[in-house]
């Protein structure tokens, strides 16, 4: 496992305890509000959505939930490789195995997609093979139909999807999903860009739980993450 999931190797970090705040304030704002799916997204490419993704999967399963993080990014999944997984196959395969066994879901075999880690309480769906038609796959009904599936066997889904600006896989996933988390990077994510993808989110009736703020300096000259609220 890559050293950049730091909830798990630095348990007690200043970065760890951030992440265990948005775990707590995301729960405290879903109660009686039934929120399992979350979505994380970003603006632009850079702005540490998987590394969020990766880090908030990993501080719930912490908590005692069973998690599952699924790589929805699938133009350039990093999830397999953060965790360390071997994968031939994940997301897209998956989707399309779905599809094609919609009548008969016991001919599919979920653990061949579900991957579990060396932290107890999380597996991942890695992105798997890179499809023709993304936007496609993330809003036919054999994603709905998944969503409905994880839903029933897990405590928390966390999705890390694309950047939303260029493509729009994950204004998609918004309107599927109970609440998005938008990552922003310190003095690199313009507020006009924010702005629009709280506005396309809206657009598709898309609910945004707050945005988290990373690579903010401090005097130790490590980077902290700060979390903004929360949009009614």
């Amino acid at each position: 496992m890559q050293n950049e999931v730091i909830t798990f190797r630095s348990p007690k970090s200043r970065i760890s305890e951030a992440f265990k705040e948005l775990r707590t304030n995301l729960e405290f704002s879903m109660i009686n509000k039934q929120v399992k799916t979350i979505l994380v997204t970003s603006a632009l490419p850079g702005e540490g959505k998987s590394w969020t993704s990766s880090n908030l999967a990993v501080a719930f399963a912490q908590h005692k939930k069973k998690v599952i993080l699924v790589d929805a990014d699938l133009r350039r999944g990093t999830q397999a490789d953060i965790f360390n997984v071997q994968a031939s196959s994940g997301l897209s395969n998956l989707l399309s195995d779905i599809d094609q066994n919609e009548e008969d879901f016991d001919k599919i075999d979920f653990d061949k997609y579900i991957m579990k880690t060396e932290i107890d309480n999380l597996s991942i769906i890695p992105s798997g093979i890179r499809p023709i038609n993304p936007s496609e796959l993330l809003a036919s009904n054999a994603m709905k139909l998944l969503i409905d599936i994880l839903k029933f066997n897990y405590d928390y889904i966390i999705f890390d999807g694309t950047p939303s600006i260029l493509v729009t896989d994950s204004i998609i996933l918004s309107s599927l999903l109970d609440t998005t988390v938008i990552v922003a990077k310190y003095k690199t994510t313009k507020i006009d860009s924010l702005k629009q993808l709280k506005k396309s989110i809206g657009n598709v009736g898309g609910k945004i739980a707050g945005v988290v703020l990373n690579k903010i300096p401090n005097k130790r000259q490590e980077y902290s993450y700060g979390y903004t609220g929360y949009y009614e």
